[in-house]
């Protein structure tokens, strides 16, 4: 037991540290790994790059290298103009536009913080323009951000298919991102009629003042449709043929690459890396812990708790709280193999509970305190600023409350997943 409880302080302080200083949680995480299992466990070095997670960084690197392509030749900003002439100039369709770009590109392996950085400056103007509350339009962003985050080629759902399999718990990509979308969606709709105003009739956003902001009109050239084509076939591949989406995402990258140089060259710089190296070192000192028997002490105590079920609703509440600090990739990544032995009671479902958890710690993710709130923050016109910050604040401190209970009450304690 004294090593287990050392091996989760150290976690925590992990996540502590990463919380109040810039520093990558990786980098804390791979030295973490060298201190509990080398200097206390007696590791060697190879035993503990023995949990490096391999295929998950193939995946990860594929996956946003694609998207960086993406970017630099024009698709992500074909598909933002594609979606704005569907809302017709409608200015009530606005916000869902915008719910339904950030789904989109989230999607199809985009970052949350990258796709507020493209979209929230467009969202900033059109709200200006035509009347809407910014604050609205933020939290839309941010809750389509993660309706699409969890989609099988959305960087979250692969984050979170790859721990549960390295775990040995039961997943269903598919699933999850039906959960996650309908939650969030739902969670959108309801933010949309508490915070939409009645606005002035309809106008038609190509002749509004505000319409040079708004995207102009182009016709799909050649090297997007082949992009628009990879993704199809990186979905198709993955989840029909049951293709490694790593090393297929890496075949479609490459063959953009060789046909398109001039527009890839840059990609491999535009890698998430240090999202890669948050998930290698956490990864590595998660395996550090299962070897040491950290898991298994977690596995005893949890048998001795009287309803499992509480303690899964008490886990997401955890989750939810941290995330709004936290980097929700760092938390999905060190508390889902830390479930392994709450699962193994039989009496919570490993679907349901991860699918709750991975919601609870993503509906916060506009907190002021995140990325995507600063960047929201930083976007808006400045009488608007302090507004939204306590917006914001408000609804991320309820979401930790709402989250948790609305997604444990429907994928856990019904038992049905």
């Amino acid at each position: 037991m004294p090593t287990a409880l050392l091996s989760i302080g150290v976690l925590a302080a992990v996540l502590a540290l990463a919380t109040v200083r810039p520093v990558n949680m990786g980098v804390l995480g791979l030295v973490a790994a060298f201190f509990v299992g080398s200097l206390i466990g007696g590791e060697s070095p190879d035993d503990v790059l023995a949990s490096f997670p391999a295929e998950l960084f193939v995946v990860l690197v594929g996956v946003t290298y694609l998207f960086a392509i993406a970017k630099n030749n024009g698709t992500v900003q074909w598909l933002v103009e594609a979606t704005f002439r569907l809302a017709g100039g409608r200015t009530s369709a606005i916000p869902w536009v915008f719910f339904l770009l950030s789904t989109a590109i989230c999607g199809i392996g985009a970052l949350p913080p990258a796709v507020g950085a493209i979209l929230m400056p467009i969202a900033m103007s059109f709200a200006t323009a035509h009347g809407l509350r910014p604050l609205l339009v933020s939290i839309l962003i941010g809750l389509g951000s993660t309706a699409g985050s969890f989609a099988p080629t959305g960087l979250l759902g692969v984050i979170v298919h790859g721990v549960q399999e390295k775990n040995g718990l039961a997943s269903n990509p598919l699933l999850l991102f039906a959960c996650t979308f309908g939650i969030g969606t739902a969670v959108a709709v309801a933010t949309y009629v508490l915070l939409a105003r009645r606005q002035a009739p309809a106008v038609v956003v190509a002749d509004s003042p505000g319409a040079a902001t708004a995207p102009p009109s182009t016709s799909l050239s050649p090297q997007q449709g082949l992009t628009l084509l990879g993704f199809v076939v990186l979905t198709v591949g993955a989840l029909v043929f049951g293709l490694d989406i790593g090393f297929l995402a890496l075949t479609v990258a490459a063959v953009l690459a060789l046909a398109f140089p001039a527009t890839s060259r840059s990609a491999v710089k535009e890698v998430s890396w240090d999202i890669i190296l948050l998930m290698a070192g956490i990864l590595t000192y998660i395996g550090v812990l299962q070897r040491n028997g950290t898991i298994d002490w977690l596995g005893t105590s949890v048998a001795g708790v009287d309803s499992p079920l509480l303690a899964a609703l008490l886990i997401c509440l955890i989750g939810a709280v941290v995330s709004a600090f936290a980097s929700t990739t760092g938390i999905l990544g060190a508390v889902i193999p830390l479930t392994v032995p709450l699962i193994a009671t039989g009496e919570i479902g490993a679907i349901g509970f991860v699918a709750a958890l991975a919601i609870s710690s993503s509906l916060v993710d506009v907190s002021p305190f995140s990325t995507g709130g600063a960047i929201a923050m930083a976007n808006a016109p400045e009488p608007e600023r302090r507004r939204i910050y306590r917006g914001l604040l408000r609804f991320s401190g309820a979401m930790a409350v709402v989250g948790p209970l609305l997604s444990w009450s429907i994928l856990v304690a019904p038992g049905w997943l």
